[in-house]
């Protein structure tokens, strides 16, 4: 179970930070508000401790209502009591620091983690670096800027089609299957 106490003053750098979710639209006029949540039992979000509005952001204290669709879960935030003062929220992401969350398993990345790394070919090109990691709903994807930071491309974020993340060097290596990069 993680830890849950108040964050260290020092967590400045954005790295001390995993974004669990981000606030949408409300829902009803007593200030509930829906949730997209990142972390795997989108329940447990209130477990972490407070949330906070950005890294190192004013603390919110959050109560689940109930679950939504999939990934999502409509919570009250403390003080925050009418819609109108819920629908200023929409848009906000939610963070906690990165001590309170478990340790990746082998195999398993926080998405905070692969931004920015480097994307390089099997045969050493290098491709660009990670935008972002996106659900698809049929899995995840990688968007990969280019060297010159101008377009990006996808790449589907498996086993086959990236063996390797190596956040030690900065980078993930990349396999993709004939055709795949030919208009990258």
């Amino acid at each position: 179970m993680p830890r849950s106490r108040p964050p260290e003053a020092g967590l400045n750098d954005p790295k001390d930070w995993i974004c669990l979710a981000v606030i949408g639209a409300p829902k009803g006029v007593r200030g509930a508000v829906r949730v997209t949540c990142y972390n795997e039992n989108p329940k447990e979000i209130a477990t972490y401790g407070p949330l906070h509005a950005g890294p190192g952001g004013k603390a919110l204290s959050v109560r689940v209502i109930e679950s939504a669709k999939p990934g999502q879960i409509v919570v009250k935030i403390s003080g925050i009591e009418d819609r109108d003062a819920a629908a200023a929220l929409n848009g906000t992401r939610l963070f906690v620091p990165r001590e309170v969350m478990p340790a990746p398993e082998e195999d398993e990345f926080y998405h905070h983690d692969l931004i920015g790394l480097g994307v390089v070919h099997t045969d050493g090109r290098e491709l660009g670096t990670v935008r972002a990691l996106i659900d698809n709903g049929a899995g995840h994807v990688v968007e990969v800027l280019d060297p010159d930071g101008r377009d990006s491309f996808f790449v589907p974020f498996t086993l086959e089609v990236v063996p390797t993340v190596d956040l030690a060097a900065g980078r993930i290596v990349v396999d993709p299957p004939a055709g795949l990069l030919d208009d990258a």
